[in-house]
């Protein structure tokens, strides 16, 4: 074993100590697969010294056998978490572990591996692939092929709008094919220890080979709420796209948000402010939502329920959870 292997080891034993002692641990067999292993470096992911980083800085580790007991009654949906992610506490983690279908909050990591390898200035132009999603119910930013569009924009068009077309597109251009572009994604929440999901494509309409956790949900979005620009991408409630048609021609769109907190359709608990999340919903993902806010403490809260019955149940449950926030 390496020097640099040595120091990433006893760094992960160290915080899984600390997890344990103040009820956020480390899963052992995550630590087991990623942690303590080059793969990711092999693949051009996290470096053991980025990785080490990140574990240091007061990531919430949790093994199954301290998440809450009992399970709080008024929590209906299938998995549920929040996180004091300014100290590194957990305020509640129900079955984060079990493997359950993201739908549309799947755009996270896309939206992560568009930051990390897209340049933000290119044009996009949007292919027939894209541009022809026959999926019924399929939320679409209404693109056509042909259509070329800046990066940066089109980003912000996805995140607000959760258009599957955007997503197709944004992979297309990034990695060449979808498929391409789902490697980068599992490899990238592999390189921040999020070893329990698989991706197979960039937007969440369901495949069976398509799943994640709520906790592997946490790891990626802690990432991405480092980035300023990933807080400006969902820290709006609408959005007008511009862009150049495949005609030639100059369009605009404008988009609501699907976050109902930032619409005004949800109001979130006396004290709480709402910075963004992501949402997602198919037939076999149920209601499901991760959210940044800031607690009437003033510090910052990652919250994530998974598999609510319906809209409105998940924002109730959504809002339950919220409550908790400075305690």
């Amino acid at each position: 074993m390496n020097m640099k292997r040595l120091t990433v080891y006893a760094c992960a034993i160290f915080l899984l100590s600390l997890g344990l002692l103040s009820g956020c641990g480390k899963e052992k067999n995550a630590l087991m697969d990623v942690r303590l292993t080059s793969n990711a470096d092999r693949e051009g992911g996290m470096s053991q010294s980025s990785t080490a980083e990140y574990l240091s800085r007061d990531l919430c580790v949790i093994p199954k056998n301290k998440q809450t007991k009992p399970k709080d009654k008024a929590m209906t949906a299938k998995a549920s978490m929040i996180i004091n992610d300014t100290d590194g506490k957990m305020l509640y983690a129900n079955n984060i572990y079990q493997k359950l279908y993201p739908a549309s909050i799947t755009k996270i990591v896309t939206t992560y591996v568009a930051l990390k390898y897209g340049k933000m200035d290119d044009v996009v132009t949007v292919s027939y692939n894209a541009s022809h999603i026959t999926e019924y119910g399929a939320t679409l930013c209404g693109l056509q092929q042909g259509d070329q569009i800046v990066l940066w924009d089109l980003l912000n068009a996805f995140m607000v709008h959760s258009g599957n077309d955007a997503g197709i597109a944004i992979a297309e251009h990034i990695a060449g094919s979808e498929k391409k572009f789902t490697k980068l994604m599992n490899k990238e929440m592999a390189a921040v220890g999020a070893v329990h999901s698989h991706f197979a494509n960039s937007h969440g309409l369901h495949s069976d080979n398509h799943y994640t956790t709520a906790y592997d949900l946490y790891l990626i979005f802690r990432r991405l709420i480092q980035n300023d620009s990933f807080i400006q991408l969902i820290d709006q409630g609408h959005y007008t796209l511009k862009f150049q048609g495949g005609n030639g021609k100059k369009k605009k769109i404008s988009y609501l948000s699907t976050d109902r907190y930032l619409i005004g359709r949800a109001i979130a608990p006396k004290g709480v402010h709402v910075i963004g999340g992501k949402t997602g919903t198919t037939f076999n993902a149920g209601s499901c939502l991760i959210l940044y806010s800031v607690g009437p403490d003033q510090k910052k809260y990652i919250s994530v329920v998974l598999k609510a019955d319906g809209g409105d149940d998940l924002y109730r449950q959504m809002n339950h959870l919220m409550s908790m926030e400075g305690r």
